[in-house]
């Protein structure tokens, strides 16, 4: 019997014992036990530090109102791994993602067999993903990028686009301490020949893409119904599907719909949920907040992980707010409420309280908002994922 979702869901999860281990020679032999999926597909290979989720969503829904039958794989998740993989705009169904993880088990154990490292998860689930999207027959597959770009699992790909969306300084462990660093890790994706859609503006980061020798492209300017950053990720993903289809592109606008991504989930208070985990997101949400709330008063519900640069995002998000909830998600590396109020407090921030779990520290935001004012969780996509999911739910890795 194939595999259901709840029995790929353990396979999946059963693997973060084994770590990360970057490299590409795993994948690689990976892939050519499932007969090298990825040499059928025309992608669009997403990389950058923030936004390539959107990013991903919207040029795929833009190729689908372009007539281009589209997949779509990304990470993290809200709720199930199913969410990662995505053909015609819509997560993969329980048992076509159970099927795809099974396949993708079994070509892991014959290079299990014959190796040092075992396959990882992040490395199962795309062999898995572009086997699933090479079966549909897709007529594009937008793919994005997990770590960096030079050894994630992601760059097997001969993507005619590759788009970056931005550089900040993240992962810093993995891919360097500089901005320059991290951008050559992250290019390390594109091939000569390719239309690489360059989304930010540092000329450093400029200057070292057109050492890819790729054709470097800018998005246009449009005039699209939408706020903050999710405007510039539209932007780039415009460009993105434009480049693919030759220029030609008959719908600028659409909605698209991003859970954890400036997400309103509730009214009285305005309540929305962002997944910003690094300073650089947390200053991009920041400055689309007036827009966003109304210039309502923001009570903030937090959540950072314990290798993420927490001073950073909260003295980018701190001057919005009137108040902060801090609390912890269930992962494992989170920092204690309390640290983070010592934090907040050191950087002159707003009144704080401490309530643990995430459910509680929602509805104690609201409380203290009132439903004149506006509700942000943020700061970890993992706290994200706690509030949409049912109290006390173990839910699987977002990498």
């Amino acid at each position: 019997m194939t595999w259901s979702l709840e029995r790929a869901e353990e396979h999946l999860l059963s693997l973060e014992l084994f770590g990360m281990h970057f490299g590409l020679e795993r994948m690689q032999r990976l892939l050519a036990v499932l007969g090298d999926p990825q040499k059928r597909l025309r992608s669009i290979h997403v990389v950058g530090t923030n936004g390539k989720s959107s990013t991903v969503r919207m040029t795929a829904a833009l190729l689908e109102a372009n007539g281009v039958r589209t997949g779509a794989y990304l990470s993290p998740h809200l709720r199930t791994f199913a969410e990662r993989i995505r053909v015609s705009d819509e997560d993969l169904a329980p048992d076509a993602f159970g099927a795809a993880v099974e396949r993708a088990a079994a070509a892991a154990e014959t290079v299990d067999r014959t190796g040092d490292e075992r396959v990882t998860q992040f490395e199962l689930l795309t062999a898995a993903a572009l086997d699933e999207l090479a079966r549909q027959d897709v007529g594009a597959a937008v793919i994005e990028a997990g770590l960096g770009g030079r050894y994630d699992a992601t760059n097997v790909l001969d993507a005619p686009v590759v788009v970056l969306t931005n550089i900040g300084l993240e992962h810093t462990r993995w891919l360097g301490d500089t901005i320059a660093e991290i951008a050559s890790e992250k290019l390390a994706v594109v091939r000569p020949g390719a239309t690489l859609v360059l989304g930010g503006d540092d000329p450093e980061v400029e200057a070292l893409a057109r050492n890819t020798g790729a054709t470097i492209v800018r998005p246009r300017e449009l005039d699209v119904p939408l706020r903050g950053y999710q405007r510039t990720n539209f932007l780039v993903a415009h460009e993105a599907a434009r480049q693919l289809l030759g220029g030609q592109i008959l719908q600028s606008s659409i909605v698209v719909n991003v859970p954890g991504r400036l997400e309103t989930v509730a009214e009285d208070p305005l309540t929305i949920l962002d997944g910003a985990h690094n300073p650089s997101g947390m200053a991009a949400l920041a400055d689309a907040l007036d827009d966003v709330t109304g210039g309502r008063p923001l009570v903030a519900v937090v959540s950072v992980l314990d290798d993420k640069d927490a001073a950073g995002m909260l003295r980018a998000l701190l001057g919005k707010c009137t108040g902060v909830v801090f609390t912890a998600s269930q992962n494992p590396r989170s920092l204690p409420p309390a640290t983070l109020a010592s934090l907040a407090e050191q950087l002159g921030g707003p009144p704080s309280e401490l309530v643990r779990e995430p459910h509680a520290a929602l509805a104690r935001a609201r409380e203290l908002a009132g439903p004149e004012g506006a509700v942000l969780a943020t700061g970890s996509i993992y706290l994200v994922a706690d509030l949409v999911g049912a109290p006390g739910r173990r839910r699987a890795s977002a990498l």
